[in-house]
């Protein structure tokens, strides 16, 4: 390949799915787009650093790492993430939500009020509700306290929600039900700090900004990047960090897989040539993870 790109993830932007390149540059994806792209032969993968800063000694990591961080690299980036609870000092007000991903699934969670629903967006969050605003500690023992008081997580695994993206009830209320039962319990606890303001439950659907109706259900996930691979097919939904691309070539049967875009961080990447479905001009296929139940047994991509 003439030329290579570092991809820096997926983001949302005004709702949509948009990859971000080393650089500034961004590629706007759209139901029915071809994403297709290679990895340089011979190409390792490399730390991408932390806060913005360059990995001092370009360490090596895992194909399998959706960080893509060496350990030091990782270390420094949880020192300085609301997320990992490291900062208490941050002034600015936070929200307090519940997120649903699919029947059963409903976690906790707090963000930055400027930041609108986008972490919401980039959890993969089917369906969610506010429940409160506050400041940042008020907002962390309001989530402590609905962890504690309706054991609901503050983290559901990414192999969990993708497993259900394609069987999802059909009527936004039946989505939305669960988010409701539990918002209504946690406005009832006692205890919650005086600081932090209540809100009232009004659910948010995402099925439609995801592309996830009658979204068909996908025979696995890709599991790693490997140097000299390659992946072709076309979008028909995101969700979070995954792409959902239809593979398959001409009349043949067309499956789903899922792609994880964390996993392309840290790899020199160019464009893939051939039609949807196909590898890179016979260049091998990215191993494929099945998903428990998929109707056929994959080793490979394609």
């Amino acid at each position: 390949m003439a030329q290579a790109w570092k991809c820096s993830g997926l983001r949302w932007v005004d709702g949509g799915p948009v990859l971000v390149w080393d650089g500034g540059r961004r590629s706007a994806l759209a139901w029915g787009k071809r994403v297709a792209f290679g990895v340089v032969d011979g190409g390792v993968r490399t730390c991408v650093g932390a806060r913005g800063h360059a990995c001092p000694v370009r360490a090596g990591v895992s194909g399998r790492s959706t960080g893509a961080r060496c350990e030091e690299c990782a270390r420094l980036d949880r020192a300085h993430s609301v997320a990992a609870d490291t900062i208490a000092d941050d002034p600015r007000p936070y929200r307090v939500y519940l997120a649903w991903f699919g029947p059963g699934m409903v976690k906790v969670g707090i963000t930055a009020v400027e930041r609108g629903s986008a972490r919401l967006l980039e959890q993969g969050a089917v369906c969610f509700s506010w429940l409160g605003t506050g400041p940042l500690m008020a907002a962390r023992r309001t989530e402590e306290l609905l962890r504690a008081a309706l054991r609901v997580p503050d983290r559901i695994p990414y192999a969990d929600k993708r497993a259900v993206r394609s069987g999802l009830p059909g009527a936004e209320s039946a989505r939305a039900a669960e988010v409701v039962e539990l918002h209504a319990r946690a406005l009832a606890l006692a205890d919650w700090p005086e600081s932090l303001t209540r809100e009232a439950c009004r659910p948010v659907d995402h099925v439609g900004a995801f592309g996830l109706a009658r979204l068909p259900g996908a025979v696995g996930e890709v599991s790693e990047l490997v140097a000299g691979g390659a992946v072709s097919g076309e979008l028909v939904a995101a969700a979070g960090p995954d792409l959902h691309l239809a593979v398959g070539e001409g009349d043949g049967e067309r499956k789903i897989l899922v792609l994880d875009t964390r996993l392309m961080t840290g790899w020199d990447l160019g464009p893939a040539e051939g039609g949807t479905g196909a590898a890179d001009g016979g260049r091998p296929a990215f191993p494929l993870r099945e998903f428990r139940g998929a109707s056929a047994v994959q080793d490979e991509l394609f």
